[in-house]
């Protein structure tokens, strides 16, 4: 298996556009070069290449098949090692969140017990509510310095907008859609 070498490329001999387009076309072809190769006179014109020939070709080291097997069980190994460790994380997790739910019940049932009656999961005489709707509002934002939003209906849905709509879009929304926009 051949890579290329990276060879050196001596810029100091391209002096015209044909030494350009010879440089690009060795640039494809410094990989295959060889003595006995056409073009390697015009490769060694531009690049810089070793002395032995032989130096271009890039032999990978090749692996035994024990060796690669090796790699690949040390590589499975450690896989079911992080397999397992999460499994276990992830065991312990459930464990703690059955526990704490399983007090809970039953701290509720003793409280049933001694109460007669199973403890508020919310205090209702603690909300105060202003009139006969206790509605938040929707507010849809687009990051910071909104100038205005649309709203429609009781106001309750908002969307801000950075940039002021032009005025015909404006009347566009309040008549056609009955969206009205809101300085802010």
């Amino acid at each position: 298996m051949t890579e290329p070498l990276n060879h050196k490329l001596d810029v100091s001999k391209i002096k015209t556009l044909t030494d350009v387009k010879n440089v690009f076309e060795c640039m494809s072809l410094i990989t295959n070069a060889s003595e006995g190769y056409e073009k390697y006179e015009l490769i060694k014109e531009y690049f810089t290449l070793p002395n032995d020939p032989q130096e271009l070709k890039l032999e990978l080291p090749r692996k035994s098949l024990e060796e690669i097997s090796q790699e690949f069980d040390e590589k499975i190994d450690k896989q079911v090692e992080d397999v397992e460790y999460k499994f276990a994380q992830l065991k312990y997790y459930q464990e703690y969140q059955f526990s704490k739910k399983i007090t809970r019940i039953i701290e509720d049932i003793e409280y049933a017990r001694k109460n007669g009656s199973f403890p508020a999961k919310l205090d209702y005489s603690k909300l105060t509510a202003t009139g006969s709707n206790i509605t938040s509002n929707f507010v849809i934002k687009e990051g910071g310095k909104e100038v205005g939003y649309y709203t429609f209906g009781s106001g309750y849905l908002r969307y801000y907008m950075r940039k002021k709509p032009t005025a015909i879009s404006r009347w566009f929304m309040k008549n056609c859609l009955s969206f009205v926009w809101v300085d802010v």
